[in-house]
């Protein structure tokens, strides 16, 4: 790989007699990886199978490819992630009944595996500044399963706003200098020059600021990059420490492989020993800096959040249904999903979602998911959403059609199944496997297609 003049000098005089391992690195092939879903009701052994071995830092984690096309993908068992990455859920640790807000969190694997480890309990917020961005969150979330994530699109001013000492623990995956995935990303080198990374640690200080706005006294930061610079990593980390007395590092367990923050790259505090570097000639993953902070002293009784001043209306949702369509989708969930109880009903036009507790006002945010999609009304009919299913536990449904592998592929090209099940007509939710696929309406003997004509293949 031919990496800039500047970076090699930079790194042979930083790391010394490590640089020749260190630069070799980028000459040798990056490793996939894939975790496992626990919100899921069973493993995922089509997948697991194929895999290479275990990522020994994370229980749900494999080293191996995943098949972006296969039944275990497709209904979001696995999730495709690169292994260094994977450890920056395990040093967050939320707890289920958290607030947890993953602030840039675009594509999504980090908010996946963070509502994981919260079994699906509390409130995740997963916000992403760029739109197109803050879509594929979305889909990648709405495909794991989750009912309690709230998907945003603002930026971390504006959030500071609406959600002053609101959460128990904050994850800023900063959007950096990507020097930690050049091998598998080579693109990226396109981009970097040797002030690149000053100027990205400019941006991450602002990010920072107003994730500590937000923080709960006793919360947790942990702050991430996928670079090697110290510019955005050690540096940023004693800005904390210098600039926010209450801010104090948090131990991480280390693994065979994985390094200690330098100090000697920073101002020389030995605290940043506390922080972990994953370096490509050490262990067997991309490049990557975590670190955990914590925020003071949990307060006994925490002051209620201020109330918010009114500004100019965003993409608002609608607290209360009107009657006729209430008696919609009650007469659908009864037949499909008697015991499913939603928490706070709400509407965005024609769309009907399930706002997870925790979060009760959605003015004056923009909005990408707010809860659960559980479905469309239509002219006198309400149509269950994909979401929906995804969320679901097949011994949940007493509505349900189970498909074969071939009427499973039928249905995720787009095509109309026939079943010889003797049922009466109406909607169903689809189960291959266990795995949960979608709805679909029996008309005769015929299953209609409701699969989203973007996702078809």
């Amino acid at each position: 790989m031919q990496l800039p003049t500047a970076f090699v000098e930079k790194y042979r005089q930083l790391l010394g007699d490590e640089a020749p391992a260190f630069l070799a690195s980028f000459d040798q092939p990056s490793y996939a990886g894939f975790r496992v879903n626990p919100l899921k009701p069973g493993e995922p052994t089509a997948t697991i199978d194929q895999a290479s071995g275990k990522v020994p830092y994370v229980p749900t984690g494999y080293y191996g490819q995943v098949n972006g096309k296969s039944l275990d993908h497709v209904t979001g068992w696995v999730y495709s992630q690169e292994p260094s990455a994977m450890y920056v859920g395990e040093i967050v640790d939320p707890q289920p009944g958290e607030r947890v807000l993953d602030l840039c969190a675009a594509p999504g694997g980090k908010s996946t595996h963070l509502i994981g480890l919260m079994k699906d309990q509390g409130l995740l917020v997963a916000n992403e500044i760029f739109r197109k961005r803050a879509k594929v969150l979305a889909e990648n979330l709405e495909r794991w399963g989750t009912k309690s994530t709230v998907v945003m699109n603002e930026s971390p001013d504006e959030l500071e706003k609406q959600f002053p000492a609101f959460f128990d623990r904050i994850l800023i995956d900063a959007p950096c200098s990507g020097e930690g995935m050049f091998r598998k990303e080579p693109a990226g080198i396109e981009y970097w020059n040797p002030d690149y990374p000053a100027e990205c640690a400019n941006r991450q200080r602002k990010i920072i600021a107003s994730a500590i706005k937000m923080l709960k006294p006793g919360g947790t930061l942990v702050y991430s990059t996928c670079t090697f610079a110290p510019e955005e990593d050690e540096q940023n980390i004693a800005w904390i420490l210098d600039n926010y007395p209450s801010m104090t590092m948090a131990e991480v367990q280390k693994y065979p492989g994985m390094d200690d923050g330098r100090p000697d790259w920073a101002n020389g505090n030995p605290e940043l020993t506390k922080a972990v570097r994953l370096f490509p000639h050490h262990i067997k993953g991309e490049g990557h800096f975590i670190a955990k902070l914590q925020y003071g002293e949990a307060m006994t009784n925490p002051p209620a959040p201020a109330k918010k001043k009114r500004r100019r209306k965003k993409r608002g949702g609608h607290a209360s249904l009107p009657k006729e369509q209430l008696q919609e989708f009650n007469a659908l969930k009864k037949r499909l999903v008697p015991n499913y109880q939603p928490h706070h009903l709400l509407t965005f036009g024609d769309q009907l979602y399930d706002l997870p507790a925790g979060i009760d006002d959605l003015t004056d945010m923009t909005v990408m998911r707010p809860g659960l999609h559980l479905g469309t009304f239509k002219k006198r009919r309400f149509e269950p959403a994909l979401a929906w299913a995804l969320a679901l536990d097949p011994d949940e449904v007493g509505q349900k059609i189970v498909l074969t592998q071939d009427q499973w592929r039928q249905y995720v090209h787009g095509d109309t199944v026939q079943t010889n099940n003797d049922l009466p007509n109406g909607w169903y939710l689809l189960v291959c496997d266990r795995h949960t696929c979608g709805f679909g309406k029996l008309v005769n003997g015929t299953i209609k297609n409701f699969y989203p004509k973007g996702l078809r293949f």
